[in-house]
């Protein structure tokens, strides 16, 4: 596994090397912080569930937007992160002082911003192929900047896609099971 560390490694210096302008900086933060508690799903959610008022399609995406995001949560945060215990890649390589957002005090691995991210896509996804589409990217973009700004290994990124988007097809596979398809539109 020594080898996963180096790759880990030499990834986040080559984008310290190679990409870092203060425009990027700025960009990257702001959409970290998106990002954040996972505010903007949260948000998201419950302004679909408003918009839900008048049409039932609506309430079902924010339902599952937040089922989802939720469930990713639980599993990255409550079981993931406290078992694995991974070190941030400042802590490992020494650069806290360069750091363009505050300190984290969770592990590294996986990554929350990027699993709720996908889990988010995926719930949407589930009503809406072309938004979910648009989400996912917006994912593979969280990723990237929680890389840039080296609170993350590649590693925790691709983790945080993976079970975000299992926990979401998981979740919309037991609502769906349970539920109906059509359950909240009655």
């Amino acid at each position: 596994m020594e080898w996963l560390q180096t790759f880990d490694i030499e990834v986040l210096q080559w984008l310290r090397e190679t990409l870092s302008t203060p425009f990027m900086d700025k960009l990257m933060v702001l959409i970290s912080t998106l990002g954040n508690a996972g505010a903007l799903w949260l948000f998201l959610g419950v302004l679909f569930l408003i918009m839900g008022i008048r049409r039932k399609n609506w309430r079902e995406m924010g339902i599952l937007l937040l089922l989802c995001v939720g469930a990713s949560a639980l599993v990255c945060n409550l079981i993931l992160k406290p078992c694995v215990n991974r070190i941030r890649p400042y802590d490992l390589l020494g650069y806290v002082d360069a750091l363009l957002i505050p300190p984290l005090h969770d592990a590294s691995f996986p990554s929350g911003h990027t699993a709720a991210c996908f889990a988010a896509a995926t719930a949407v996804c589930a009503k809406n192929r072309a938004w979910g589409f648009a989400a996912y990217i917006f994912g593979a973009v969280m990723g990237f900047s929680r890389l840039y700004l080296g609170v993350h290994f590649p590693t925790d990124v691709l983790a945080g896609a993976a079970v975000g988007t299992a926990m979401a097809a998981l979740t919309v596979r037991l609502f769906r099971k349970h539920c109906g398809e059509d359950s909240l539109q009655k």
